[in-house]
């Protein structure tokens, strides 16, 4: 793999798929002297959230508590 001019690398998918590193994911690099390591950068305090936090924060609370988990996976498996 090589860097280039730009300073750029492509981080090969099947990495980025075990790695959940979605498109626009924000990450940050670190340096220990002897290697560097890509990682999920924290939010920004501030910063705008995400679709999917956006997602769980409408929906949350929005259930109705009717059936147990084993009546929704015999519901959702036909049995």
């Amino acid at each position: 793999m090589r860097i280039t001019s730009k300073g750029q690398v492509t981080i090969p998918a099947d990495i980025r798929a075990r790695a959940g590193l979605l498109p626009n994911t924000e990450v940050a690099f670190e340096y220990d002297g002897n290697v560097v390591r890509i990682v999920r950068a924290d939010p920004k305090p501030g910063s705008k959230p995400t679709r999917g936090q956006l997602l769980v924060a409408h929906l949350r609370g929005r259930g109705e508590g009717g059936m147990t988990t084993d009546e929704i996976m015999a519901l959702t498996r036909g049995e």
